[in-house]
């Protein structure tokens, strides 16, 4: 698993950075192969290719987790 994701207490692969990681956002969403890209009124990154814009991200207090 990349360093960028951690398994949490609940078993869920949780982002390590900030919501305001996006360059380490990009760069996961990059080399992941279930990206999917979100409705346009859910994207908030510049860049489409971004686990921010990712139909299968979960917004936390501090990060995202990924459904996937």
């Amino acid at each position: 698993m990349d360093a960028l994701m951690i398994i949490n207490q609940s078993g869920e692969r949780q982002f390590t950075g900030k919501k305001d990681d996006w360059d380490a956002a990009v760069k996961l969403a990059e080399n992941c192969q279930e990206f999917a890209e979100d409705v346009e009124e859910e994207l908030v990154a510049d860049q489409l290719r971004s686990c921010y814009n990712c139909r299968f991200r979960r917004w936390t207090s501090a990060s995202f987790i990924c459904r996937k």
